[in-house]
């Protein structure tokens, strides 16, 4: 009987267990694979929006004056006078005495030619009057043929005195007036080099002066930025003003954002061996000015160039692989697209052909970008910040 239950009893365990293992088996539900649908990948996009643009190119350039000269005596002598302007920076006016010659050995020449010439005058008339007087009594066989011819001579040598001693009164009369040194045009003084009781010799500079009612500035263009302005190619000397393209220039200045306004008049002829650049020249009217624009001044410049129509602006990140672009279509996938770039700078590509107004652009970078590859657009907030009508270069 024990034997029975050792052996039954643990059977009946185990046959128990199968049966319930068949039946859960049985009754399992069946697993039904089922397909893992893709997440689609969020990106910003911009939405394409052509418009005029006006092109700009920026530069920097130290101001210079529009007319500068060297102060030079004309004649020689001691300086016995300096006027308080003729320093370094001095303002002057046009025609205001600046320095003053010892002038007493001028007077003493000039006295001396106006004697000269009332002497040659007066024996111009009486040569003049021999001559009258001869040429009467020839007419009446009074007088001979050689008498005649003599005083002819006398007279055209008497007139010849005349001349030449009228030649040295005026020469006397300027040398004197040249002992004074005026200002031969409003403006400053860039440098002097002279002071009282000074001998200056006649062709030696004194001081340097500027004008101050004009100022220029030399502005580097690189060659493929002439393509965006309104200069025509190949204009020898100054610009017309009806085509002559704005300019603001900008500066830092005693603590104050400055700035000023003007045209850009010429372009040099000549190309930088060094830095491959084209100078133009801009030119600024001090009288036009809030402040005038001192000399010397360091100046950044955003030069007005063409007006390009049609024109999308977009980041630069946007492009891929070169000129390509991802656009969004219709049913939110990728697809390239290839464009033509106007221009490229800094962080912006100006894009004339290529685009649609409406479409929608990617911005975000992707790593792996499929054409047909879906994605989530979502309109970037800083959109706005890319469509500024004048665009800098």
């Amino acid at each position: 009987m024990t034997l029975i239950k050792k052996i039954f009893i643990p059977g009946l365990v185990v046959l128990a267990s199968i049966f319930g293992a068949v039946t859960l088996m049985a009754t399992a539900p069946k697993i039904q694979p089922t397909a893992v649908e893709p997440i689609a990948t969020t990106v910003r996009v911009a939405v394409v929006d052509p418009q005029p643009i006006r092109l700009r190119v920026h530069s920097q350039g130290t101001v210079s004056p529009n007319t500068e000269s060297a102060l030079i005596p004309e004649v020689s002598g001691r300086v016995v006078w300096i006027s308080p302007s003729l320093v370094n920076g001095g303002y002057f006016s046009q025609g205001q005495d600046l320095l003053r010659l010892e002038s007493n050995d001028y007077r003493s020449a000039l006295e001396r030619a106006r004697a000269n010439l009332s002497r040659a005058q007066a024996e111009f008339e009486h040569a003049r009057f021999e001559f009258q007087r001869l040429k009467s009594l020839e007419e009446r066989k009074l007088a001979s043929r050689s008498q005649m011819e003599n005083s002819l001579r006398a007279n055209r040598v008497a007139e010849a005195a005349l001349s030449d001693a009228r030649a040295t009164f005026d020469q006397a009369n300027r040398d004197l007036a040249r002992t004074t040194l005026r200002a031969p045009f409003d403006g400053l003084v860039r440098s002097e080099s002279v002071d009282i009781g000074q001998f200056v010799s006649r062709g030696n500079s004194i001081a340097t002066l500027y004008a101050s009612d004009q100022a220029e500035v030399r502005l580097p263009i690189a060659d493929r930025q002439l393509a965006f302005l309104n200069l025509p190619v190949g204009h020898r000397g100054e610009l017309p003003a009806e085509e002559q393209p704005g300019v603001t220039l900008s500066a830092e200045y005693a603590g104050q954002s400055l700035t000023w306004e003007g045209r850009i008049v010429r372009t040099e002829a000549q190309i930088d061996t060094a830095t491959r650049m084209v100078h133009v020249i801009a030119r600024v009217s001090n009288e036009e000015q809030k402040a005038p624009l001192s000399v010397g001044l360091f100046v950044d410049a955003d030069i007005e160039g063409l007006l390009a129509k049609d024109v999308v602006v977009l980041p630069r990140t946007a492009l891929r692989n070169g000129n390509r672009l991802l656009v969004v279509d219709d049913d939110n996938k990728l697809r390239y697209r290839d464009i033509e770039p106007l221009r490229l700078y800094r962080d912006e590509v100006l894009i004339k052909s290529g685009l649609r107004a409406g479409e929608r652009v990617c911005l975000s970078p992707l790593q792996t970008a499929i054409d047909g590859m879906p994605v989530n657009p979502v309109l970037d907030s800083s959109q706005g910040a890319t469509t500024d009508p004048d665009i800098t270069g």
